[in-house]
């Protein structure tokens, strides 16, 4: 840590939050010795910013300009997340994929979230997608991964953890929604204290990645 002060968050959110919501309430507790800089989200009416703002952090909306480019977007959310000397940038139901313009500026240290497991289900509406698999008989379980973002794939940077999630008979769609979001909540700051706490100097070499797992 920088002199023994908690690890500087900057959380990305283009919708609900609770995700967000579960980062700003385990940094509260002392779960997480980390502290959210801000919630920067792409879309105005984000319940993400509603959270931030409730909870005395910086809410900034950064909306995409008529005739922007991707990368010029993403030039300009870098120089925005730059502001607030992030240790770790967290993509908590982030819906744009980023370029090298924004990922360019901060190696290894883009966390993302995703509801499915490595090589499963990338992309949009993944939970909806894995429960109407099952519905077909194809699956009996989907998950949940923490990964880095070290370029312009799709969910499929080096994989920091997972957990497997059960589909259970008789599960609607609300239920399977709301147990993977259970374990993204865990899972996420589970993987943020380890981030936090384990890897030497906030971020993340090839000799701190061991089977996808973060390391001593």
């Amino acid at each position: 840590m920088r002199g023994g002060e908690p690890r500087r968050l900057v959380v990305l959110a283009s919708g609900n939050g609770s995700n967000a919501q579960a980062i700003i309430d385990a940094c509260a507790r002392g779960e997480l010795p980390a502290q959210v800089m801000a919630v920067v989200s792409d879309k105005a009416d984000a319940y993400a910013l509603v959270r931030a703002d409730a909870a005395g952090l910086p809410a900034v909306h950064v909306g995409r300009r008529n005739g922007e480019t991707r990368a010029d977007y993403d030039a300009r959310l870098a120089e925005i997340v730059t502001g607030f000397d992030p240790d770790w940038v967290v993509l908590a139901g982030w819906m744009r994929v980023l370029t090298l313009s924004f990922l360019g500026w901060f190696p290894r240290m883009v966390v993302n979230l995703h509801p499915a497991l490595p090589g499963e289900l990338p992309g949009l509406h993944a939970i909806e997608r894995a429960h109407q698999e099952a519905a077909a008989g194809m699956r009996t379980s989907t998950g949940v991964m923490v990964h880095l973002v070290p370029d312009e794939g799709v969910d499929d940077g080096p994989v920091l953890a997972t957990a497997e999630v059960p589909i259970l008979p008789g599960d609607t769609l609300a239920d399977l929604e709301q147990r993977v979001h259970a374990t993204e909540h865990q899972l996420l700051v589970e993987t943020l204290h380890r981030l936090c706490t384990v890897v030497p100097g906030g971020t993340l070499t090839d000799s701190n990645l061991t089977n996808g797992a973060a390391t001593p």
